[in-house]
Protein backbone atom coordinates (compact mmCIF):
# COMPACT_ATOMS: atom_id res chain seq x y z
CA UNK A 1 0.00 0.00 0.00
CA UNK A 2 2.99 2.12 0.25
CA UNK A 3 3.37 1.95 -2.73
CA UNK A 4 0.01 3.16 -3.92
CA UNK A 5 0.26 6.20 -1.75
CA UNK A 6 3.88 7.17 -3.17
CA UNK A 7 2.68 6.73 -6.77
CA UNK A 8 -0.71 9.27 -6.03
CA UNK A 9 1.65 11.73 -4.24
CA UNK A 10 3.99 11.29 -7.01
CA UNK A 11 1.14 11.83 -9.37
CA UNK A 12 -0.34 15.15 -7.81
CA UNK A 13 3.24 16.49 -7.76
CA UNK A 14 4.17 15.71 -11.16
CA UNK A 15 0.57 17.26 -12.13
CA UNK A 16 1.39 20.73 -10.01
CA UNK A 17 4.95 20.80 -11.78
CA UNK A 18 3.39 20.58 -14.91
CA UNK A 19 0.49 23.35 -13.70
CA UNK A 20 3.42 25.95 -13.13
CA UNK A 21 5.40 25.14 -16.13
CA UNK A 22 2.04 25.44 -18.29
CA UNK A 23 1.69 28.76 -16.75
CA UNK A 24 5.79 30.07 -16.63
CA UNK A 25 4.82 28.99 -20.51
CA UNK A 26 2.29 31.52 -20.85
CA UNK A 27 3.95 34.07 -19.09
CA UNK A 28 7.39 33.73 -20.93
CA UNK A 29 5.23 34.27 -24.21
CA UNK A 30 2.88 37.06 -23.12
CA UNK A 31 6.55 38.71 -21.90
CA UNK A 32 7.63 37.63 -25.62
CA UNK A 33 4.21 39.55 -27.44
CA UNK A 34 4.31 42.35 -25.68
CA UNK A 35 7.86 42.98 -26.36
CA UNK A 36 7.40 42.42 -29.53
CA UNK A 37 4.95 45.10 -29.84
CA UNK A 38 6.44 47.83 -27.96
CA UNK A 39 9.51 46.83 -31.09
CA UNK A 40 6.51 47.42 -33.66
CA UNK A 41 5.06 50.32 -32.25
CA UNK A 42 8.02 52.63 -30.98
CA UNK A 43 8.48 55.36 -33.56
CA UNK A 44 12.92 54.64 -34.77
CA UNK A 45 15.14 56.97 -33.45
CA UNK A 46 16.64 59.88 -35.55
CA UNK A 47 19.78 58.56 -36.24
CA UNK A 48 17.86 55.30 -37.45
CA UNK A 49 15.34 57.78 -39.48
CA UNK A 50 18.82 59.58 -40.95
CA UNK A 51 20.48 56.62 -41.94
CA UNK A 52 17.82 55.14 -43.18
CA UNK A 53 17.04 58.06 -45.57
CA UNK A 54 19.75 58.11 -47.00
CA UNK A 55 20.63 55.16 -48.12
CA UNK A 56 16.58 54.48 -49.52
CA UNK A 57 17.33 58.14 -51.48
CA UNK A 58 20.84 56.81 -52.78
CA UNK A 59 18.96 53.87 -53.91
CA UNK A 60 16.54 55.33 -55.54
CA UNK A 61 18.50 58.19 -57.51
CA UNK A 62 21.83 56.36 -57.99
CA UNK A 63 23.67 59.34 -56.53
CA UNK A 64 25.68 59.74 -53.17
CA UNK A 65 24.04 61.16 -50.65
CA UNK A 66 26.31 63.16 -49.01
CA UNK A 67 24.86 64.70 -46.34
CA UNK A 68 21.65 66.06 -44.32
CA UNK A 69 21.32 69.70 -43.97
CA UNK A 70 17.98 70.21 -42.61
CA UNK A 71 15.91 67.62 -39.78
CA UNK A 72 12.85 67.36 -37.94
CA UNK A 73 10.27 65.48 -37.15
CA UNK A 74 6.82 66.18 -38.54
CA UNK A 75 2.66 65.01 -37.67
CA UNK A 76 3.00 62.75 -40.34
CA UNK A 77 6.30 61.21 -40.13
CA UNK A 78 10.39 62.60 -40.83
CA UNK A 79 10.91 65.70 -43.54
CA UNK A 80 14.44 65.57 -44.13
CA UNK A 81 16.67 68.20 -46.30
CA UNK A 82 19.77 65.43 -47.95
CA UNK A 83 22.35 67.17 -49.99
CA UNK A 84 23.58 64.83 -52.88
CA UNK A 85 26.49 64.82 -55.51
CA UNK A 86 24.60 65.31 -59.00
CA UNK A 87 27.72 65.30 -61.12
CA UNK A 88 31.34 64.62 -60.21
CA UNK A 89 33.81 66.82 -62.19
CA UNK A 90 37.38 68.06 -61.70
CA UNK A 91 38.00 70.27 -59.74
CA UNK A 92 35.47 68.61 -57.15
CA UNK A 93 34.81 72.28 -56.33
CA UNK A 94 32.69 72.38 -59.72
CA UNK A 95 30.83 69.15 -59.03
CA UNK A 96 27.00 69.64 -59.36
CA UNK A 97 25.16 69.24 -55.91
CA UNK A 98 21.42 69.16 -55.48
CA UNK A 99 19.29 69.49 -52.19
CA UNK A 100 16.08 67.03 -52.28
CA UNK A 101 13.43 67.30 -50.19
CA UNK A 102 12.89 63.77 -48.71
CA UNK A 103 9.65 63.28 -46.89
CA UNK A 104 9.62 59.88 -44.72
CA UNK A 105 6.37 58.07 -42.62
CA UNK A 106 6.65 57.53 -38.90
CA UNK A 107 8.48 54.40 -39.59
CA UNK A 108 11.06 55.92 -41.42
CA UNK A 109 10.24 54.48 -44.55
CA UNK A 110 10.48 57.13 -47.67
CA UNK A 111 7.46 58.30 -48.76
CA UNK A 112 8.23 60.82 -51.21
CA UNK A 113 11.30 63.35 -52.72
CA UNK A 114 12.04 66.28 -54.50
CA UNK A 115 15.22 68.47 -55.62
CA UNK A 116 14.61 71.76 -54.26
CA UNK A 117 17.71 73.57 -56.18
CA UNK A 118 20.93 72.64 -57.97
CA UNK A 119 24.54 74.67 -57.46
CA UNK A 120 28.20 73.80 -58.33
CA UNK A 121 30.13 72.73 -54.94
CA UNK A 122 32.06 75.77 -54.81
CA UNK A 123 29.82 78.06 -55.22
CA UNK A 124 28.43 80.56 -52.13
CA UNK A 125 24.62 80.31 -51.66
CA UNK A 126 23.05 83.40 -53.02
CA UNK A 127 19.62 82.57 -51.78
CA UNK A 128 20.75 83.86 -47.83
CA UNK A 129 20.20 81.05 -45.43
CA UNK A 130 19.11 77.92 -47.64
Amino acid sequence: MSNTNNTSESQGSQQSSQNSQGSHKAQKSQKSQDSQDSRESRRPRPMEVLREARAQLADLTGMTAETVSSFEQTEEGWSLEVEVLELERVPDTMSLMASYQVELDSEGQLMGYRRVRRYERGRADSRGGR
